[in-house]
């Protein structure tokens, strides 16, 4: 459940992120070590690369000070969801599509792994060793990306 840091803040980023022309994936707000840390997680089709986050992280920076918000001290971090990650929202679900994930599904709890056929705002479509599985979006305890890191290291050394 989200804080009242998270819903201001993220009710002053999304324009700006939106702006940006990328999705917002998350905003979230953790004291680590001691400091408060608001970390905004930000996607795309194609992946944001690191100057694209920098200049994002400027923006947001920017709103957020003009817009007077002040939960008190705090690092801010823009970044993207990385190489393997959750999968939360359609755009995230859509841009999965045909590679691999490991889906966990809501009781009676099920883990599974396989290529992702198809997702929509209803249901997710996996290819797994058994045949394909459709699981409706409302049976989907969390989901994330994998990487088949073997496959990756081969195609690395050629």
């Amino acid at each position: 459940m989200k804080g009242e840091v998270e819903v201001e803040a993220e009710a002053l980023v999304r324009p700006v992120v939106e702006g940006a022309g990328l999705e917002l994936v998350e905003v979230t707000s953790r004291k680590e070590r001691g400091r408060r840390m608001l970390r905004v997680t930000v996607d795309a089709d194609d992946a944001p690369d690191l100057e694209t986050l920098s200049t994002l992280s400027d923006q947001v920076a920017r709103r957020l000070d003009l817009e007077g918000f002040d939960p008190g001290a705090y690092a801010l971090e823009v970044s993207s969801p990385g190489i393997e990650h959750s999968l939360r929202t359609s755009g995230q679900f859509r841009r999965a599509v045909g590679g691999l994930v490991r889906v966990k599904t809501n009781p009676p709890v099920e883990s599974f792994e396989g290529a992702l056929v198809a997702a929509d705002e209803e249901a997710l479509v996996v290819a797994t060793s058994g045949g394909e599985r459709r699981v409706p979006m409302s049976d989907v305890a969390s989901a994330r990306t994998v990487v088949d890191w073997d496959a990756e290291l081969r195609r690395a050394g050629r």
